[in-house]
């Protein structure tokens, strides 16, 4: 299929496809005889593939790495569960420190809501900062 075909199968650009063929994400497609890009049907699982790591929140890069494993005929399925326990332990630590910023903003508000805006000192901006 064309590439226009494969990016409007897998709700993409063709700009995209482009990216991802010259990142290594895509093995280089075969070309007609007048020239246009010739992509085979299982580049619509590896493209879902590459989507669906993008959406648990695995770099491109790391999702390369995946891709180049399975490529070379073992099942990456170790390295994947090894990535996804680094992105959860990062996903925790992302909620520990928004669970801290909101207890800060909490308190800020707080403090605002019972100052008087009138009674500000003019050397400051603002006190509740």
């Amino acid at each position: 299929m064309r590439i226009g075909e494969l990016a409007e199968a897998t709700g993409t650009t063709t700009k995209t496809l482009r990216f991802y063929e010259d990142q290594g994400l895509l093995p280089a497609a075969d070309r007609t005889p007048s020239g246009y890009r010739d992509y085979t049907p299982d580049m619509l699982g590896r493209l879902d593939f590459i989507h669906r790591g993008q959406a648990a929140g695995l770099t491109l890069a790391q999702i390369k790495q995946i891709l180049g494993i399975r490529d070379s005929g073992t099942p990456p399925c170790g390295h994947v569960s090894d990535l996804l326990t680094e992105r959860l332990r990062d996903l925790d630590a992302q909620i520990a420190q928004l669970v801290d910023l909101r207890r800060t903003i909490a308190e800020l508000h707080d403090n605002a809501a019972l100052a008087e805006p009138d009674t500000c000192p003019p050397d400051q901006v603002c006190r509740y900062l």
